[in-house]
């Protein structure tokens, strides 16, 4: 794991990490592909619940670092750039803007301090890369088309309001009313939790960014895998390839 995306095992949970506090979790290349490689190793651990939180004081993340911005950030997303069958809880404090909201509303269960203050200005800077569409099926869609145009802060009241998030906690006890949802999910019944989760992620309606995002995940494996590489040296050396199908 990366010196950015820090990940424990605690007798079954998993605590996944955003350790960039010094950019404000601000999610980079390195940052995404720390989540994504957080989400594989949940998948195959045996651990059986994760909590997602983040280091420092004023943030769980500001979103995409404009500086220094990822190349596929849904690569470091839940459920769309990698499958995870596990619940995922997330524990938020601070800022929790843009693309960091892509991912807090693909966990299962979201705990938030007061201070936690959400926002989605891509509308008033000019782009998108269009996940955001899925808030339309996890909140109340005139709540999803306000939050996602018009790029005004939620509070963590207005957040709990509207169904963003299951719990408002005082400042610096979300990691610990986190844990208390982990403990429970830890001693239930992991195949019926896996299942009422993939149940629940077939009936939301996959967005058009979601599906493309799948897609080219898929695309992008075949064209990283050893034997598109083979493939490419055949031609090149104009013989028969080996295929391995890997």
């Amino acid at each position: 794991m990366s010196d950015v995306v820090t990940y424990e095992s605690r007798d079954g949970i998993a605590i996944i990490t955003i350790n960039r506090p010094e950019k404000m979790n601000s999610l980079n290349e390195a940052v995404i592909q720390g989540l994504r490689e957080a989400w594989q190793t949940l998948e195959t651990s045996d651990d059986r619940v994760a909590v997602l939180h983040a280091a420092g004081d004023r943030a769980f993340s500001v979103g995409a670092d404009i500086k220094d911005p990822p190349a596929e950030m849904w690569q470091g997303v839940p459920s769309v750039g990698v499958p995870v069958s596990k619940p995922i809880i997330a524990a938020l404090h601070g800022w929790c803007i843009g693309g960091a909201y892509v991912i807090v509303q693909m966990c299962d269960l979201v705990v938030a301090s007061q201070t936690t203050v959400f926002k989605y200005p891509e509308a008033q800077l000019g782009f998108t890369g269009g996940l955001i569409a899925s808030a339309a099926a996890r909140i109340p869609h005139k709540i999803a088309m306000e939050f996602m145009l018009l790029g005004q802060d939620f509070s963590a009241e207005r957040a709990l309001q509207v169904g963003m998030v299951n719990k408002v906690v005082p400042e610096g006890e979300e990691l610990a009313a986190a844990l208390e949802y982990a403990e429970i999910l830890r001693h239930s019944a992991p195949l019926v939790v896996e299942t009422l989760k993939e149940f629940s992620l077939a009936t939301l309606n996959q967005s058009p960014a979601e599906a493309g995002a799948v897609s080219r995940d898929l695309l992008l494996g075949v064209r990283t895998s050893a034997d598109g590489a083979e493939g490419r040296r055949a031609f090149a050396e104009k013989r028969k390839p080996q295929f391995k199908g890997a």
